[in-house]
């Protein structure tokens, strides 16, 4: 059984809603599946006056926080970052920061990664975000695999390097059915080539 890691931050929930997306798509494939969410490292009187990130802040603050043993546990992971000029958000990043001793110890290795992202504005810096991201894991010797055009929902949502959700002005976009099917494919497709892999080593 392909063991897959969901490994998100996300400020006004929709990266929370993507991750839960992801994991039961990747259960139906037949996945062991952990979800982890990056911990907030803003003060919460900082965002107060935000209603959907304060509400997301306190439904996840109580679970389960990512730490690099979920990487090294799984098989292949997906990541999730909303888009912040371009590149990932600080949260993740000083995730990312806090790896180095598991890479030189070559853990992040030899895992196949995916990412899904999300910005206010059709063109926010989605692609450029998950290409930003997948330096890093190259950095790390990781299996990248990313949707492509692989299935025809890639032809509707637009993205061959991940998934990303436009949220709107007022980040009140719910989840689409484009951005479902294409959710639901990059976690089937991830955990498809992660168990070929397991089983040709």
């Amino acid at each position: 059984m392909t063991k897959l890691s969901v490994i998100y931050y996300s400020a006004t929930g929709h990266g929370t809603a993507m991750a839960d997306r992801v994991s039961k798509a990747a259960q139906s494939a037949g996945a062991d599946v952990r979800v982890r969410h990056i911990a907030e490292t803003r003060d919460p009187a900082t965002f107060a006056g935000n209603p959907a990130w304060s509400a997301n802040y306190e439904a996840t603050k109580d679970l389960p926080a990512a730490t690099g043993d979920d990487i090294v546990w799984a098989d292949a992971v997906i990541f999730g970052s909303p888009t912040r000029f371009g590149s990932t958000a600080s949260p993740f990043q000083t995730f990312v920061d806090t790896l180095g001793g598991l890479w030189m110890q070559g853990q992040l290795a030899n895992k196949v990664y995916a990412a899904f992202t999300s910005s206010q504005t059709l063109h926010g810096g989605q692609e450029t975000t998950l290409t930003s991201l997948y330096t890093s894991l190259m950095h790390w010797g990781g299996i990248l695999v990313p949707p492509g055009y692989t299935d025809p929902v890639k032809f509707a949502d637009g993205n061959p390097y991940g998934v990303s959700k436009v949220t709107g002005p007022d980040n009140q976009n719910p989840l689409d059915d484009t951005t479902t099917a294409a959710l639901d494919h990059l976690a089937t497709r991830v955990v498809a080539v992660a168990g070929k892999l397991a089983g040709a080593s």
